[in-house]
């Protein structure tokens, strides 16, 4: 009876448990997708805004954004920049100075830092 007792507690504890975690793993997943879209959503921006000299701005307020959704979209923020900074460096002949800068600027979005210190003078309101 007793041993019967020690499992049926045991096997509660660890539902419980494995709940927790599943829950925990749905917000991830559930904050991941929404930082992936935080950073489509500024890339789009950039390219609507045309702005010479954005790009910084968009680079922060897409990291920012998603990771203030949480762990998830800090993820997401990094895997996209880090992937796409990969990608540009090869690709577009814009040099290590320019990939550093935007890896900067995406850092300090991801810390929660205020893009408008990257924000020219001039961009509208509307980004």
């Amino acid at each position: 009876m007793r041993l019967c007792v020690c499992l049926l507690l045991l096997s509660v504890v660890l539902c419980v448990s494995a709940d927790s975690g599943l829950r925990r793993a749905g917000a991830f997943v559930r904050d991941a997708a929404g930082g992936a879209w935080d950073m489509f959503r500024a890339y789009k921006d950039m390219r609507e805004a045309n702005y010479k000299g954005a790009d910084k701005y968009f680079h922060a307020r897409g990291n920012y954004d998603a990771a203030q959704r949480g762990p998830g979209g800090a993820w997401a923020a990094k895997v996209i920049s880090d992937a796409r900074e990969g990608w540009q460096s090869r690709v577009s002949g814009r040099g290590a100075e320019d990939t550093r800068a935007d890896q900067e600027a995406n850092a300090w979005g991801r810390r929660g830092g205020d893009p408008n210190v990257y924000r020219p003078a001039g961009l509208p309101r509307k980004y």
